[in-house]
């Protein structure tokens, strides 16, 4: 993966992403203001795909990716002109936030959520941040293997989104990963 003239590159193999037409290269690039909109969608696709036994409602609204933008950066994954997937992070003095990772459902199991992890690692490393912080549901029983194997440590507990009605009772498992 290198960064040149404000995009990440990918190089794959022709054909190895199921569902995006047949390429060489994936790039992965900071989004721009005017693409919240698909960026909330390809987040609430994969969040209700993989959230639906426990929220009924959108992971996100359009208005509340603007204010992400605001505050941080979204990485995107563009795959033949269209946004397959996303990843937020946010600058903390040398701590890095990264939050809403998000494959297309008709993309996922391809590897591109780990190349978005690894992208924006990358990214946040670079800019001077010499640790990531993350937080997953702890309901989401695939995620904790996930992010072990990339070299994340639990660190804590913080309760679930206030003012978010769950069908089971949920919190948030605070994981960190030292980027030097």
């Amino acid at each position: 993966m290198t960064w040149r003239r404000g995009f990440y590159t990918l190089v794959q193999r022709v054909g190895e992403l199921s569902g995006i037409p047949k390429r060489d290269i994936m790039l992965v690039r900071i989004a721009m203001p005017s693409e919240a909109k698909a960026i909330a969608d390809v987040i609430n696709a994969a969040f209700r795909q993989a959230e639906s036994f426990f929220i009924e409602r959108d992971r996100i609204t359009v208005e509340q990716v603007q204010s992400l933008l605001s505050t941080g950066e979204f990485l995107v994954s563009d795959g033949g002109g269209a946004i397959t997937g996303c990843v937020y992070v946010g600058m903390k003095g040398d701590r890095c936030y990264l939050g809403l990772l998000a494959v297309d459902p008709k993309v996922q199991k391809s590897g591109l959520g780990s190349k978005l992890m690894t992208a924006a690692e990358d990214h946040c490393r670079k800019a001077g941040s010499r640790f990531m912080d993350i937080q997953i549901v702890n309901l989401r029983k695939e995620l904790p293997d996930f992010y072990h194997r990339r070299g994340y440590v639990e660190t804590g507990t913080a309760p679930f989104t206030a003012g978010v009605n769950t069908r089971l009772p949920c919190h948030f498992v605070k994981m960190s990963k030292p980027l030097v």
